[in-house]
């Protein structure tokens, strides 16, 4: 095809491919549905609303609400359906972007498509950030740094005190420090008042995760006006959809549900952490998110026979330093019971 830009002949797609199982584990969703009394004051919601008309050209009515939860100032917000989609806008306004190895894979697939120039630094031992390295690179020149806090997909949570050297760094080459904290409610972070302060800093957060909205796909940039402007004229007008808006308004005027799922979730992960430490031949890494990174013998085949007793879980081997990586989400009890059962029973099968 002749009328497409070169560099996206054989470009392969985001990786990820939909498998059926009863226990689902493999996609960090939340595991609980909003409480019963918010979706039928939802679904009230939606039954008045007029599908004829446009909604809001940059989700006005969405960021004001979502001002007055974050105190922060609407024109530092910009919402659009799923965090996502401010990534490739974020890596679409960059000339250059730096990454982590390994990270989110939806920064090296924006940059990809969008032919921004793209460097992955790795990870030191157990998953420290290479700091001299991120460094070097942000003075060399400037770029947009994604950091994904707590990190994604090991778990880890990174020191406040190298965060800040990064965004003191951006701040002096002119460069953009994007907190990614899709996962900060898990982990009690939150760097709002260095976004504050910084304006070479941004957070990018989502609706998906403790929110329990996955479904609905919706996510939010938090940054100075200046960086906003420039974001916003990448997601379309009227992005947001109407109906999409009226849940997000109705959960930001009752968002004490999300308090109580989140603390149920970190006492799973507790407790899953203690269990799995016991296993034999997996090793399960320290989790600041609502899912687990864990090295077993071999991903394939752990990943199968946990497929096969009906749990779905998300391998990881394919990313630099993630040989025998499987990744599995905290699910409700019964779910992580299962899970367990599961996991020490493969144990038993291989020493049998």
């Amino acid at each position: 095809m002749k009328a497409f830009k070169p560099h996206l002949q054989g470009l392969p797609s985001y990786p990820y491919q939909k498998v059926e199982a009863a226990i689902k584990l493999d996609q960090n969703e939340s595991p609980y549905d909003l409480p019963p009394e918010l979706k039928q004051t939802i679904l009230e919601r939606l039954e008045h609303l007029e599908l004829n008309r446009y909604p809001t050209l940059h989700a006005e009515d969405v960021r004001e609400k979502l001002s007055a939860h974050l105190d922060w100032p609407v024109e530092g917000l910009v919402v659009s359906p799923g965090s996502n989609l401010l990534i490739q806008a974020l890596v679409q306004a960059a000339g250059r972007v730096l990454d982590t190895a390994p990270s989110f894979p939806h920064y090296a697939f924006s940059a990809r498509i969008s032919a921004t120039p793209y460097q992955a630094i790795r990870l030191g031992e157990g998953f420290e950030l290479p700091m001299e390295a991120l460094l070097e690179a942000l003075q060399a020149n400037p770029a947009v740094l994604f950091l994904p806090n707590p990190h994604a997909p090991t778990a880890r949570l990174f020191a406040v005190g190298e965060i800040r050297r990064l965004a003191d760094q951006a701040a002096q080459t002119g460069g953009l420090l994007v907190i990614d904290e899709a996962y900060h409610q898990f982990s009690g972070t939150d760097f709002a008042s260095l976004a504050r302060a910084n304006p070479h800093v941004a957070l990018l957060r989502t609706f998906s995760k403790a929110w329990g909205l996955g479904g609905i796909r919706a996510g939010y940039l938090m940054a100075s006006p200046e960086v906003c402007n420039v974001i916003q004229n990448f997601v379309p007008p009227f992005g947001l959809p109407a109906h999409t808006a009226q849940i997000l308004l109705a959960v930001l005027e009752s968002p004490g549900y999300v308090q109580g799922i989140v603390q149920a979730l970190r006492a799973e992960r507790e407790r899953l952490y203690q269990a799995l430490q016991k296993h034999p031949t997996w090793t399960v890494y320290q989790s600041q998110t609502n899912f687990f990174l864990i090295r077993t013998p071999d991903a394939a085949a752990a990943y199968r026979a946990l497929l096969q007793k009906g749990i779905l879980v998300r391998r990881q081997d394919h990313y630099p330093g993630l040989e025998g990586c499987i990744r599995v989400s905290v699910g409700t009890p019964q779910e992580n019971q299962r899970f367990l059962e599961a996991a020490f029973s493969l144990a038993e099968v291989s020493h049998a």
